[in-house]
């Protein structure tokens, strides 16, 4: 029985946010988006991933695959589509916006890859799984492709998008690569897992160490432009607020998030932001650095829901009714009992853990053209 919990909390929580984002752009001709770039390149976790769990069902439990059911998908698709999410993701809408397709997941057979892949997966860490498991959290569901997997994957890719290394670098810098969200399953890998806030936090510098290293490889191969996102305000997530309740009323801001979790957040953050403008120091003008605050517009969309369309910032949409965030463990958004709401779009939750497409749609056109990203995708 407590394994069967213990795999619920991952679950729900490896579902969750990473921790950065990284887009590598490449400036090209015309001052709108449609057909600016080659291809699109995506590397991160649930946030982003568009099927790759499911194409490899027999690598993932059951409990993992609640997103696989209906009311998943309902919104833009009409059935689900592995998609974390009511309809479309932030990257589904990046693709749109640049005139690119869908971007197809790496591991599915016969599938075109000259437009783009999607390498994210459901799960997916900054951290190697051989570190989890030196500092005690070696469960498999956190096995399903780290960061450094996910750079082998997109290397194998290659000579079937472009050849080689030589003929490759040029593609690739006028292609534009989503590095994350990657890092949040790190975090929820602790917190769900014993470790607490202090502990997790001490772990900070190893998460944000991959996400450069990983960068840089990525700038090696031939990327340009560069956006790395930080991560969202994993304080006010229901999934967070149901699981990890405070009896100290002082834990809670003003909004009902916990303070602890967001400072957590916030410190991970501002190591990102160092080590870009690090980045940025050592390879000049060669490469586009930009930083997207994920943060600060989920912030701002809680702060002041109705000034965004929306009437319900943290409750989910998709749940069985449980509590006051619908959100239960054992009854999640995709399992029996669970029901969506008759109007996600005013919601910013959509199962208690992920954003809703309206919300995807906001964060894209916002990391696009300003102000939440700096400077701006199509600046």
């Amino acid at each position: 029985m407590a394994r069967r919990i213990t795999s619920a909390i991952a679950a729900a929580g490896l579902l969750l946010l990473g921790a950065s984002c990284v887009f590598l752009l490449a400036a090209a001709d015309g001052d709108g988006g449609a057909m600016r770039y080659n291809a699109m390149f995506n590397f991160g976790d649930s946030l982003s991933d568009t099927g790759n769990l499911c194409v490899n069902k027999s690598a993932a439990e059951e409990l993992l695959l609640t997103f696989a059911n209906p009311p998943y998908g309902m919104t833009y698709f009409g059935h689900p589509t592995c998609r974390c999410s009511d309809g479309r993701l932030v990257v589904d809408f990046l693709a749109q916006s640049l005139g690119l397709p869908f971007l197809p997941p790496s591991k599915l057979p016969g599938a075109d890859f000259r437009k783009g892949a999607n390498m994210a997966i459901v799960g997916a860490t900054a951290l190697d799984f051989d570190f989890l498991k030196s500092i005690g959290l070696g469960y498999p569901i956190w096995n399903n492709g780290a960061i450094n997997v996910q750079l082998q994957w997109f290397r194998d890719l290659l000579p079937r998008v472009c050849g080689g290394p030589q003929s490759c670098r040029p593609y690739l810098a006028r292609s534009l690569f989503l590095l994350g969200s990657i890092g949040g399953n790190d975090y929820n890998a602790m917190l769900f897992f014993g470790f607490n806030v202090s502990r997790a936090r001490s772990y900070a510098p190893n998460v944000v160490d991959n996400i450069a290293a990983a960068l840089e490889r990525l700038i090696e191969l031939g990327a340009v432009d560069i956006v790395v996102p930080g991560t969202l305000p994993i304080g006010c997530v229901a999934l967070y607020l149901t699981i990890l309740p405070s009896r100290d009323k002082s834990d809670y801001d003003e909004h009902g998030c916990l303070k602890p979790l967001n400072d957590l957040v916030m410190y991970h953050n501002s190591l990102l932001q160092d080590r870009l403008n690090r980045a940025r120091a050592r390879h000049g003008p060669a490469a586009r650095i930009m930083y997207a605050d994920y943060y600060a517009y989920a912030m701002d969309m809680l702060r002041d829901p109705a000034r965004f369309g929306f009437t319900t910032p943290v409750a989910a949409c998709c749940g069985a009714g449980g509590g006051p965030y619908n959100f239960q463990l054992d009854a999640r958004c995709g399992m029996k009992g669970a029901t969506a709401c008759g109007d996600p779009w005013r919601h910013e939750s959509w199962d208690g853990v992920h954003p809703t497409e309206a919300v995807n749609r906001l964060v894209a056109d916002g990391w696009l053209k300003g102000p939440y990203c700096h400077p701006p995708i199509l600046q």
